[in-house]
This record gives C-alpha cells, structure tokens and sequence, in this order.
C-alpha cells in the first residue's frame, strides 16, 4: 500500500501543480504511478464541470465561462503537456533527419511553428467549450476525455519503442511493472469508455472513437518521425486528443441539440 500511494504522490507531483507529499523517486515507488495518471485527467474533468455548472448558475458571459474553462487544464498540469506539444510543433515542422528532430525537441526555445500551433490549438478549445458550455451532457463527456487521454497517453509510454535511450519517458518506463500498468489503463479505458456511451450513446461513442484515431495518428507519427515516444510527444498527443475530441464533440452537440 505504502508503495501504491508514493505511486500516486510521484504522479501528481510529476504531472499537476497539485500539492503533494514529497516521495523518494525510486523504482519501487515509481512502479505504479502510470496507474494513477487518468486520476489527474479525472480532477480536472471534475473542475472542469464544476467552473461550467458554477458559471451557468451564475449566469457568467459565455466569452468569460469559455475562457475560465480553457485555463483549468493549463493551470491544473502547469502547461507541461502544452510545451510537448510546442515543441514537437517545431520538430515536426523542420522538416529535418530524426536526429535532428529529436534535438529540437529538447530545445528550449520556441520556434514560430510552436507560436502558431499554440494560438490554434488555444482557438480550437475556446471555439470547442463556448459549442459545449451549455449542455451539460456535452460538458461531462468533455470531463471524461481528460482522463482517457491520460490513459492513451499512458499506454504509449508503457508499448511504444523509445525514441532515446534517455529521457523522462524511457526512465519511468525502465522503472514500472509495465504488465500491470498497461492492463490498468486498459481497465480505466473500458470504464471510461462505458461511461461516456451512458452519458449520451452518439456523443460518447464518437469522443471515444476519436481519441482511439488520435492515438493511431500519434503512434504513426511518433515511429516514422521520431523513431519511438518520447514526454514531448506524450503531451504532443495529450493536446491534440483533448482537442480534437472536444471539437468533435462540439460539432455533434449542434447537430444533435
């Protein structure tokens, strides 16, 4: 138990700007914590739910609502999968040899084509959450979404080749029991999934399906491009699920209601 709840501190401390208990970063208190990734996505989906139900009781501007929702993940994660995304913008866009792709990956700066891909990535979920704000089925499915992106970015983690030998994701996967990571996630998965289909069958299907293909297209890219995963192109994949599954979600919400 002692090992399962270092596990969860290490997750929370690694991946939100919750405050946690500190934990040694160990192998043995670090073999679980992918198990308790999805636990980030759910407490954001939860505030999530809770700043669209608080700002449509409080009868907000839906300009303001949608933007208190754009915030919560950044201010949740501290934008550390935002960065991933950035900088994989930049390397994917350098249209260089994979060695060179993986350079720019680790460097600090920010190129224009991570300035670009930020401003439509932003636009995109403003856009998305105004769609959704105001339909409470639309919202939940949106809160669930953050933790099934955890779960396929998680399963990246645990089953796709490294694309360096070193790195924050080759170290946590040299460091979990990665049969029982991967069929945790799995579980959450199939949970999420059944419960986003109860939520609403058309909706629910269709975030899930999606994110399933944004995982496909990320497993792509990452193996042609880079030769494996690597953390930026975890949160590379991250927002682009967040994303795309809320907009799909948004054009379904104004065709179905």
């Amino acid at each position: 138990m002692k090992s399962l709840w270092n596990s969860f501190k290490i997750a929370f401390s690694m991946f939100s700007k919750i405050p946690m208990p500190q934990a040694e970063w160990t192998k043995e208190n670090m073999k679980y914590m992918f198990c308790f990734f999805p636990f980030i996505g759910l407490v954001t989906g939860a505030v999530f739910t809770a700043v669209a139900l608080a700002g449509t009781a409080l009868g907000l501007d839906g300009v303001f609502r949608t933007a208190l929702l754009v915030m919560i993940p950044v201010l949740i994660t501290g934008g550390i999968h935002v960065d991933g995304l950035l900088d994989t913008a930049d390397a994917l866009s350098s249209w260089q040899e994979r060695e060179r792709r993986l350079e720019i990956l680790k460097d600090s700066h920010a190129g224009a084509f991570a300035v670009i891909t930020g401003c439509v990535y932003f636009i995109c979920c403003f856009g998305a959450y105004s769609q959704i704000g105001g339909n409470i089925k639309s919202v939940l499915i949106v809160s669930l979404i953050f933790a099934v992106s955890r779960c396929f970015s998680g399963l990246g983690v645990m089953t796709l080749p490294k694309a360096k030998e070193s790195g924050t994701v080759a170290e946590f996967s040299r460091k979990a029991e990665e049969i029982t990571v991967r069929n945790v996630l799995i579980c959450f998965l199939v949970i999420l999934g059944a419960a986003m289909a109860l939520v609403h069958p058309v909706l629910g299907s269709a975030a899930f399906v999606s994110a399933f293909l944004i995982f496909l297209y990320y497993r792509h890219t990452a193996l042609k491009y880079f030769g494996g995963t690597t953390g930026d192109l975890s949160g590379f994949f991250l927002c682009l699920c967040e994303a795309g599954t809320a907009v799909v979600t948004a054009v379904l919400t104004a065709v179905l209601f």
